[in-house]
């Protein structure tokens, strides 16, 4: 039954990653396809805006041009992801927290080895913010699960 219950939580996590991938993808050809460069187009007055931004760097353009950093530490990143994808066996929320990291990740090393740089489009309005794409909500996302499950862990120990 263990078994059983460790291939349908691969299942589950090869299907979040795939998704999440696909998805990204296509909202970043959606927008280099129906969006001008750097133009804004309001999709929830006052509170998020569509834009089509090219990425070299990291949030906020920082390390803008170093691009065999981000190939060297997305592959050690990726690398470490899937380690501990596989130590977590059976344990759902740590799993499906690393499988949204790793689509994230990616999602973004896709552009990165395509494009050279990384299509951001979501652009919050209200607060400066970076502009960013599902592959960073997806990163994002992980990483609260993965806090959830830190804290949900500790409390069963504790």
């Amino acid at each position: 039954m263990k078994k059983r219950n460790h291939r349908m939580l691969f299942i589950i996590d090869a299907l979040i990653i795939l998704c999440v991938v696909v998805l990204d993808q296509l909202v970043k050809f959606w927008t280099t396809t129906h969006v001008g460069m750097n133009a804004v187009h309001q999709f929830i007055p006052g509170i998020l805006s569509l834009t089509n931004l090219r990425n070299d760097g990291a949030a906020w353009s920082i390390l803008q041009g170093k691009t065999t950093f981000f190939y060297l530490i997305t592959v050690v990143a990726l690398s470490v992801l899937i380690y501990f994808l596989y130590q977590t066996r059976g344990h759902w929320l740590y799993q499906v927290s690393l499988s949204f990291m790793i689509a994230g990740a990616f999602g973004n090393f896709v552009d990165r080895i395509r494009l050279k740089y990384v299509v951001d489009m979501f652009q919050i309005d209200f607060i400066n913010f970076p502009i960013f794409n599902v592959a960073d909500f997806s990163l994002t996302i992980g990483v609260i699960l993965l806090f959830v499950a830190i804290i949900k862990e500790d409390k069963l120990e504790g």
